[in-house]
């Protein structure tokens, strides 16, 4: 199995990346996030997963362990295939994954990530009592924050910020200044566009 790779960033398309090590080029398939932010004869380190199929050796890479874990939960996820668990990170980051799913609110994985509702349903079901922990909900997955940052999502959306952007704005703020969150949606969409206009 192989767990981590480090080397140079030799090629990319908009799949995958071809990483030198030490002479050997291994093709690793990335999130989309992962991918806009890479560029060539770049150094690279990438924590990853080695899928192995009858007709084919398929490498995930990913930037950090957590990434990586989520990447394997969702494998444990009847019908959710490496391919299928990658797209899904590409949509929605492991911070959205969990807050969705420590609420079980599908709607909120729906509205922010772009996953279909069966799609987050299955997560949810699947995932619910392997993040919990035996006493409940963890802190700060509230199904108001959940509410306050989808409507926040779709504020930016309608000033003419792409899914993207404003979910990369929310959850920058959001780490940054938990009191962002607590503060609704409209203190929440003024510290993403703050943050946004810094760019």
């Amino acid at each position: 199995m192989i767990g981590r790779l480090e080397g140079m960033v030799a090629g990319k398309n908009n799949r995958a990346i071809t990483l030198d090590v030490h002479g050997v080029g291994y093709l690793v398939a990335l999130t989309a996030d992962t991918l806009t932010k890479i560029k060539l004869n770049q150094p690279l380190a990438l924590h990853t997963h080695l899928a192995v199929r009858e007709d084919a050796l398929d490498l995930f890479g990913f930037e950090t362990a957590v990434e990586l874990n989520y990447f394997q939960l969702l494998l444990t996820v009847p019908g959710i295939g490496p391919k299928s668990a990658l797209a899904i990170l590409s949509l929605a980051a492991p911070d959205i994954l969990q807050k969705a799913i420590t609420a079980e609110d599908t709607a909120y994985l729906t509205r922010v990530s772009g996953i279909g509702r069966k799609s987050a349903e299955k997560i949810i079901l699947a995932l619910k009592d392997k993040l919990l922990p035996a006493g409940g909900q963890t802190e700060g997955a509230t199904k108001e924050s959940l509410e306050a940052e989808a409507e926040a999502l779709e504020a930016l959306k309608s000033l003419g910020y792409t899914l993207a952007e404003a979910r990369t704005a929310i959850r920058k703020v959001t780490a940054a200044s938990p009191a962002a969150e607590t503060g609704g949606v409209n203190e929440l969409v003024k510290s993403a566009l703050r943050f946004l206009s810094q760019r």
